[in-house]
This record gives structure tokens, C-alpha cells and sequence, in this order.
């Protein structure tokens, strides 16, 4: 392959084609945009505008996260019955209104209301915009266009985080209430990107519909849950666990941090659509989430060497550590996209989409503490169960899906027929 052809290859893994799979990864990326400029700032806005300190905003956003956590599958379930491009912009627009109201919060209560108010639109809205991109596209295109949407979000998330070092060098209230002003209306002009898509023809309903947690006695589907959802932890050990081990177990500078975090925003722009082949069915799916898991198990064991090397050393196992864990990222977040396009029902997919998220839930109220307290407090051994985890994990979930597979879902009305969006 000639140097011209590799680099239309790399374009091509960037550049989603024209079409629905393009608007739909431009609307992510301006999404992103507002929403990396509040990740990166949202710390600092909560204390210095707000007069909050920092237990109060970790107790606000754990009671969000609780929400979150309950809210996922009956507000999941708002998206089969008004349909997912409805919710979504009315998510969005509702998202824009909480945001501009963030510099009025007085006191503790009225953040928490806002917070709390922002995660159950997230818990519906993420479901919706998720649906959408399953219902609007052709079974063989919809992991390649979730993987083009997630590299645009993380072009967005970079070009908000720009953003935040601008506002964050300026340090005024005046300047923290323009980024949250800023964000609203990102949102909004995303409502509109959202408005402006193929609308959808209406899912047919089943002639009994199931309860809205009906979906959590669905035991092979649960399972595939929960243990996708534990696999989500590479998040939690990349941009937790990580950082504290480097900090209290290696001799590397702490600026290697931020380099590392760029390296995975670098790498999952360049590296997404490539690593996302081959996951648009249950079976390639769940080799996907195994091979995603067998990768996080390898990290665990490649990051504990750093607190044995020195210097220049200590930095490229740092490097090689990151880069396994990023690839696990990659083709386990394939694998979860190829789940949730092939195992739902189509006329319940947002109820069966919310309990997927379940799992991921659970693994951000356990990871955090269960996995700091293995890798960084043992002082190192305790990598090795971790690793054990996540190889039980991988060896458990093509059979699960298998089983999951072979089991008809709960309130699944017909097979699911081609989606033909109307302009």
C-alpha cells in the first residue's frame, strides 16, 4: 500500500461518509463541545461561582449518580413511546434551560436540584439519542456510525477543553457564567442539528405492553448487563486509577498525566472506526468484549513494572501500559455498541437499551473505590486479582451472550424489520 492510499485510509477511518452517518457524528461533535467544556471546568465553576466546597458538590453529584442509576430504565423506556428523536430534543432543550439557570443557584439546594434535574435528562436522553442511531441505520452500518460518533465526540471534547483553559485563565464570575451560558447554547444549536434529521417511522408497539422494568427479568439479557458494564471499568482505571498510581508509585513527572490523557483522546479519534469491524453482530460483538476484556487484564499486569523501573524507563511502560488500555477501550466499546444493536427487541430497544446501561452504572458506583484500593493501595499486588477479574469476565461473556441470544426477549412483538427514515 502506497503512502497516498494509506493516507486516504487514515481519512477514511476519520471522515464519516456523507449521509446520516455524517450528520449524525457533526451533531455529536458540537455536543461534545459543550459538553468537554463543563468536564474540564465544572469543578471550578461548582466553587468559585457557586461558593460550593467540595464535599458538598461530591455529595450533589453522588445523589445524581443515584438518580441516574434508578432513573436509566423507566425514563429509558420514554423513548418507545414517544419515539427517539422526540426525546432527544426535548432532552437537549431541557439540558440548555437547566444550564442557563446554573448562575442563579443559590446555596447548596438549588445545585443540587439542577444536578439532580440534569442526570434524569441525561438518564432519558442518552437512551434516545442511542435508539435513534440503532433504528436509523441498517444493522450492518450502525457500529461503524456509533464508532464515528465517538471519535467526533472526542474532537469535541478536546476543542472544549481548549475552551475551559481559556476561561479557566481568566479566573473571573463574569467568565464562568459566559461557559455556562456558552454551553446552553451548544446545546441548543445541537437541538436543532437533531431536529433536522431523518425522522423515523413509528416502531410498531406490542398488543400487551410489558411494564417499563419488566426488562430486568430478562436473566440472559441482565447478565450480558452487567458483565459489559464491568468492562466499562477501563475509564475508571485510565483516568482514576492510573493517575494515583503514577503519583504515589513511580518516579515519573506528574505532567505524563495530561500527556497520557491526550494520547487516548489521539488515539480513539484516529483508531475508533478501524477497531469497530467486525462487532455489528451478537457473536462479533461479545469476541470483541472478551478481547477488550483479556486487553484490561493485560494492563493490570503491564502497569505495576512502572513502580518497579526509573526514569526514562518508567515512562515508556507508562506509554505501553496507556496504549493497551486504550485499545481495550476501543474494542470494548465496539462490542457494547454491537450489543445493544443486536440483542434489544426493536418495538422495547430503549428499555432494553436503558437496562444496559445498568451495568455501566454499577461499575462507576464499585470500580472507583474496588479497583483503587486493589491497584494503588496494596502497594501492588493487588493487580493481580484485578487482572483475574477481568480474565472471568472475558471467558464469561460470549457464552452468556450465547445464552442471551438463544432466549426470546420479554414483550418482543415480531423480528425486526429495516427502518426507513423519512426526510
Amino acid at each position: 500500500m502506497g503512502a497516498r492510499e494509506t493516507i486516504r485510509t487514515a481519512v477514511r477511518n476519520v471522515v464519516p461518509p456523507a449521509g446520516l452517518t455524517r450528520a449524525l457524528a457533526v451533531q455529536a461533535m458540537v455536543y461534545a463541545v459543550g459538553s468537554g467544556l463543563f468536564h474540564a471546568g465544572s469543578a471550578v465553576f461548582f466553587t468559585r461561582a457557586l461558593g460550593l466546597s467540595a464535599a458538598q458538590v461530591g455529595l450533589g453529584l453522588s445523589i445524581a449518580a443515584g438518580v441516574s442509576l434508578l432513573g436509566t430504565v423507566p425514563l429509558g423506556g420514554l423513548t418507545d413511546r414517544y419515539g427517539p428523536q422526540r426525546v432527544w430534543i426535548f432532552g437537549l432543550v431541557l439540558n440548555a434551560a437547566l444550564f442557563a439557570t446554573y448562575p442563579f443557584v443559590g446555596g447548596f439546594a438549588g445545585f443540587l436540584a439542577v444536578v439532580v434535574a440534569l442526570a434524569a435528562v441525561e438518564a432519558a436522553s442518552g437512551v434516545a439519542v442511542q435508539v435513534y442511531s440503532i433504528n436509523a441505520l441498517p444493522p450492518e452500518e450502525r457500529v461503524t456510525a456509533m464508532a464515528y460518533q465517538r471519535s467526533s465526540l472526542n474532537v469535541g471534547f478536546g476543542l472544549g477543553a481548549v475552551i475551559s483553559g481559556l476561561v479557566l485563565a481568566v479566573d473571573t464570575i463574569e467568565a464562568y457564567r459566559g461557559m455556562v451560558w456558552f454551553i446552553s447554547a451548544v446545546f441548543l444549536v445541537t437541538a436543532l442539528f437533531v431536529r433536522r434529521l431523518p425522522r423515523l417511522p413509528q416502531v410498531a408497539r406490542p398488543t400487551e405492553p410489558m411494564s417499563r422494568l419488566a426488562v430486568l427479568r430478562d436473566r440472559p439479557f441482565m447478565a450480558v448487563s452487567l458483565l459489559s458494564g464491568l468492562l466499562t471499568a477501563h475509564q475508571t482505571l485510565y483516568l482514576t486509577v492510573m493517575p494515583l498510581w503514577i503519583l504515589t508509585h513511580t518516579d515519573a513527572p506528574k505532567t505524563i498525566i495530561a500527556g497520557l490523557v491526550l494520547l487516548n483522546t489521539v488515539l480513539i479519534v484516529l483508531l475508533q472506526v478501524r477497531a469497530s469491524r467486525g462487532a455489528d453482530t451478537a457473536s462479533g460483538a461479545a469476541r470483541a468484549s472478551r478481547r477488550g476484556a483479556l486487553l484490561i487484564a493485560l494492563f493490570c499486569l503491564v502497569l505495576p513494572i512502572s513502580g518497579l523501573t526509573r526514569g526514562a524507563l518508567t515512562v515508556v511502560v507508562l506509554v505501553a501500559a496507556a496504549t493497551v488500555l486504550i485499545l481495550a477501550e476501543l474494542i470494548e466499546s465496539a462490542g457494547a455498541w454491537g450489543l445493544t444493536a443486536t440483542l434489544p427487541p426493536a418495538d422495547q430497544r430503549g428499555a432494553y437499551v436503558g437496562a444496559f446501561r445498568l451495568g455501566s452504572q454499577v461499575q462507576y458506583l464499585i470500580a472507583p473505590v474496588g479497583l483503587t484500593a486493589l491497584g494503588v493501595t496494596t502497594g501492588g499486588w493487588g493487580w493481580l486479582p484485578a487482572a483475574a477479574i477481568f480474565v472471568l469476565v472475558g471467558l464469561a461473556i460470549v457464552p452468556v451472550v450465547g445464552w442471551a441470544g438463544r432466549t426470546p426477549r420479554l414483550g418482543a412483538a415480531a423480528p425486526e424489520r429495516t427502518m426507513t427514515p423519512v426526510p
